[in-house]
């Protein structure tokens, strides 16, 4: 059974139509890296997939259930849909981390927020923050960022800033971690440092869903590779069929404009 099946998605702002019949399906342990011109609906696809857009129709399904159903109003309740929401984990192109935490602090925070909503909270509060803490130091250490822990978001560069972010998708532990133009605000060195970190949760079999620029990064670390092109899937494949075989004329047209640049 696929960890991941999008059926039929289909998303519009006011009249425009930005998600045209979306499908496609995600095994664990798998990466799929989605490509494709700005404006072509990636990100519009990621924000439905963690629920920070709604689609207009289709059904997202995570491990058999399912979370998402446009024709069935019970699965779109605000309290289910927050609980909904942690079987993703998003780090977002431009890190978003709150400036009045340290990376340590960004990491905790919402486990710690989930921590206070259950019951025996306050009579445990201290082993729950203090075994809350112990995972975050873990994550950031594994992020190689062990020496930077206490430092603030304007204290860290921007390589620093998205491995902090990554941490902290990685803390509530989701069952796909999806990834937004993670290097598109970074330098070409600190793009390095950061796909290097996705490169190795791909070697973990971490669940993932990439949009990229990166076409190396895309070819290299992906299972199946999504082409999206004015909000359609124009080609889906492997790395191999889709750089290497493409067969629609927008493909070969989109990735030959990379090679030249």
């Amino acid at each position: 059974m696929p960890i991941l099946e999008v059926e039929h998605i289909r998303k519009y702002f006011g009249h425009t139509e930005v998600l045209k019949d979306i499908s496609f399906s995600l095994e664990k342990g798998q990466v799929v890296s989605i490509i494709g011109s700005s404006g072509s609906g990636k990100t519009t696809l990621l924000r439905c997939l963690n629920f920070l857009e709604r689609p207009d129709q289709g059904i997202i399904r995570v491990n058999g259930e399912i979370l998402f159903d446009a024709n069935d109003p019970s699965t779109q309740q605000e309290s289910e849909i927050r609980r909904k929401r942690l079987h993703f984990g998003l780090v977002f192109q431009s890190f978003h981390l709150f400036p009045q935490y340290t990376a340590l602090g960004n990491v905790m925070l919402a486990k710690e927020l989930l921590a206070r909503e259950q019951p025996g909270y306050d009579a445990g509060k201290k082993s729950i923050h203090a075994k809350i803490e112990g995972q975050a130091r873990e994550l950031l250490r594994q992020m190689g960022l062990s020496d930077r822990m206490g430092n603030y978001p304007h204290q860290l560069s921007g390589g620093q800033c998205q491995r902090v972010a990554i941490a902290r998708a990685l803390a509530l532990q989701p069952d796909i971690l999806c990834f937004d133009e993670p290097t598109s605000a970074l330098d070409p060195e600190l793009t390095g440092e950061v796909l290097k970190v996705i490169k190795e949760l791909a070697e973990q079999k971490t669940t993932m869903v990439i949009v990229t620029h990166e076409m190396a990064f895309a070819r290299d670390v992906a299972d199946q590779v999504i082409f999206m092109d004015e909000g359609h899937i124009l080609e889906q494949g492997s790395p191999q069929d889709v750089f290497e075989h493409p067969r629609e004329e927008r493909t070969k047209q989109f990735l030959s404009r990379f090679k030249q640049g």
